[in-house]
């Protein structure tokens, strides 16, 4: 039998490797946790940045779509529709953080680098413009990667977002893709232009094209005579009366097309119960309203209804405490559409302010004449326009007891889909039916 030798000093080592794996292990597991810091700042960093970009160019679309840009065929709103573009998507660009700081325009960390779309959506000015907005920041401090020289790092991201009008494009002959905004006001105007002697079509009911001598973009109805009211004699819509009239309502059916809102409910201190009627007026009708969808006429016998969309109205743009907001422009435009706040308006400080959007911004649906029938309950969307609801230098813009409850309006855009218009349509954003959606990134 063979007996084990001691090797002298051999058992004082045992475990030494182990020993010095656990700490050359400690110092790498401690790096490791020290480097996800900083990647996970770097991750944040360019999450925020993204979002100040999305944001931004959003605004920016926000502005295009409501400065009445994408329906002026001519092209003369397209130069200060930008400049007020780029203004508004710089502020919103600033006001976002991007690793615990604000951004600033100024040193180039917020800059809005153009007008046009990308290689896979490309847009078209002015019916179908786009902007995109581009953030950085150039130095986010790095924590334990100093180690390697790294002290400050760049993070930065990008965005184009679109206002989408389909009426343009189908006049260039472009392929269209319908629109369905939601918060649609339950108020079918035919398709004839109050803004041209023998009130002929606003578009092309097949292509959807702004008719090329209409005048309606920027037209206000500051006469009696003409402003918006209802179609139905004495508020009777039974047999649903006819010939259509030009800038003359026919009220939608709450039961089919036009549910009234059951949720976020608008309140009005004059006015205790608000009908629901009044509720699809001061409220927002959730179900999108299509191009080419069937609507149906409200066919019944509605005596107070003048009276209900004066003290809807009212209630809508908040001039029941004090007066409406404006809109500021010239007939015909010769400058994007900006809208001042009014004494009653609900954002703390506006009163007096420009504001990006209103609540007295709406969006009314067009039907095609030709497919009303005297006595038939159903027609054809073939558009929208886009209204702002004036007030009349009242404390109400429509006293209830005065005017008939006609409705005193300025056109801020026109949207006219066409038959020819296919595919899954684009939701528009809330009051306007010119949609705004980011394009890049997908």
């Amino acid at each position: 039998m063979r007996l084990k030798k001691n090797i002298s000093g051999r058992k004082n080592e045992q475990g030494i490797i182990i020993t010095l794996v656990a700490v050359f292990m400690l110092f790498v597991v401690g790096a490791m946790a020290a480097l996800s810091i900083d990647v996970v700042t770097l991750y944040t960093a360019r999450s925020e940045a993204q979002l100040a970009a999305d944001a931004a160019a959003l605004a920016g679309a926000r502005v295009l779509a409501n400065s009445g840009m994408t329906s002026d065929t001519s092209g003369g709103l397209t130069p200060g529709a930008e400049t007020l573009a780029s203004t508004v998507a710089l502020q919103v660009g600033q006001q976002n953080q991007v690793g615990g700081r604000y951004l600033i325009a100024a040193n180039g960390e917020v800059v809005v680098v153009g007008f046009s779309g990308t290689a896979t959506n490309p847009c078209t000015a002015p019916t179908n413009p786009c902007i995109t907005v581009q953030v950085q920041r150039t130095d986010l401090p790095t924590f334990f990667a100093r180690i390697w020289g790294s002290k400050q790092v760049t993070v930065g991201a990008s965005a184009t977002a679109e206002a989408y009008n389909p009426s343009g494009a189908s006049a260039m002959g472009v392929a269209t893709t319908p629109v369905a905004p939601t918060c649609v006001k339950p108020w079918l105007l035919p398709n004839m232009d109050p803004s041209v002697a023998g009130n002929p079509a606003i578009f092309d009911a097949a292509t959807g094209a702004i008719s090329a001598g209409s005048k309606l973009l920027g037209w206000s109805s500051l006469t009696t005579g003409v402003r918006m009211r209802e179609r139905c004699p004495g508020g009777d819509c039974t047999g649903v009366p006819g010939p259509p009239d030009f800038w003359r309502y026919y009220p939608g059916d709450d039961a089919t097309t036009f549910p009234h809102p059951t949720s976020s409910l608008p309140t009005c201190s004059l006015i205790p119960t608000l009908t629901n009627y009044q509720l699809s007026i001061a409220g927002c009708i959730q179900t999108p309203i299509s191009c080419n969808s069937p609507a149906n006429i409200d066919v019944s016998k509605y005596p107070t209804r003048n009276t209900e969309t004066a003290e809807a109205v009212n209630c809508l743009t908040h001039a029941t405490t004090g007066n409406g907001d404006t809109v500021t422009s010239n007939d015909p435009p010769t400058a994007p559409f900006e809208f001042v706040a009014g004494s009653a308006n609900p954002i703390p400080g506006a009163s007096g302010n420009d504001v990006m959007v209103s609540d007295s911004l709406v969006t009314v649906p067009v039907f095609d004449t030709g497919s009303f029938v005297a006595g038939n309950q159903a027609v054809t969307i073939v558009g929208f326009v886009q209204l702002f609801l004036n007030p009349d230098g009242f404390a109400t813009p429509i006293p209830p007891a005065f005017n008939g409850g006609r409705v005193n309006t300025t056109v801020i855009n026109v949207v006219g889909c066409g038959t020819g218009a296919t595919g899954q349509p684009i939701l528009g954003n809330g009051a306007s039916a010119v949609a705004v959606r980011l394009i890049s990134p997908p």
